[in-house]
């Protein structure tokens, strides 16, 4: 059973981030049916948590590709304030020559109790890309926003299922954000809280790579 804790301190235990990542799942199926499926990745095998009846994982969204569209290479030498940020880039479920190819895992933080957001991208030719390419390829806003950001920021990491590097959204700060999100607008969002949060905490993190959730997603949590 779901816990109010993320409607308390904007953190998650590991059991109500599993019922979350379950939720948005879910529905990033249902209203995004045209792009590829985030799965679930069962890895209570690992380290003897099956022999303790403890379920492990993480969410996994791959193959999918990101490119900037026309207007935001046009744009490439400025900005116009007026603009809603975050428009400019591109999903694409695609194995053709149009963009760089993006893997990205949504695992459990245990330390800071809260989803982080792994990520791995390589070009057209297989190459993975540095960090430099990584923030060059990003929409202008976005990489503008990562730099003022005091709440997230791109770092390397061995990725704690692979163990191997993979660049991460550090999540120092999430939780004081996810609180404020679930319970500093209307106190009626406290209802539902766990089911609310990987969906409120997607539309805040996807907008680094300028990815928007729909509508209809967000209305879902009413």
């Amino acid at each position: 059973m779901a816990s109010n804790q993320a409607t308390c301190d904007g953190s998650l235990s590991l059991i109500d981030f599993q019922i979350a990542a379950n939720d948005f799942a879910e529905k990033w199926k249902k209203f995004n049916s045209a792009y590829p499926e985030w799965l679930w990745i069962d890895c209570s095998n690992r380290l003897g948590f099956a022999a303790h009846g403890v379920i492990d994982g993480y969410l996994s969204l791959q193959n999918v590709f990101i490119r900037r569209s026309l207007e935001e290479e046009r744009d490439e030498g400025g900005c116009n304030d007026d603009e809603e940020p975050f428009d400019n880039a591109t999903l694409v479920q695609s194995t053709s020559d149009d963009g760089d190819q993006y893997h990205f895992h949504v695992v459990y933080s245990p330390s800071y109790r809260v989803p982080v957001l792994y990520f791995h991208v390589q070009n057209t030719d297989g190459q993975p890309l540095n960090l430099d390419e990584i923030k060059t390829n990003l929409p202008t806003k976005s990489a503008k926003v990562l730099l003022e950001s005091k709440w997230t920021f791109i770092t390397q990491q061995e990725h704690p299922y692979l163990n191997r590097p993979w660049y991460m959204l550090h999540p120092c700060g999430t939780s004081e954000w996810m609180k404020l999100l679930l319970v500093g607008v209307d106190n009626s969002m406290a209802t539902n809280g766990t089911e609310r949060y990987m969906i409120s905490w997607f539309s805040v993190v996807g907008q680094v790579f300028g990815l928007k959730l729909p509508f209809e997603m967000l209305k879902s949590i009413g």
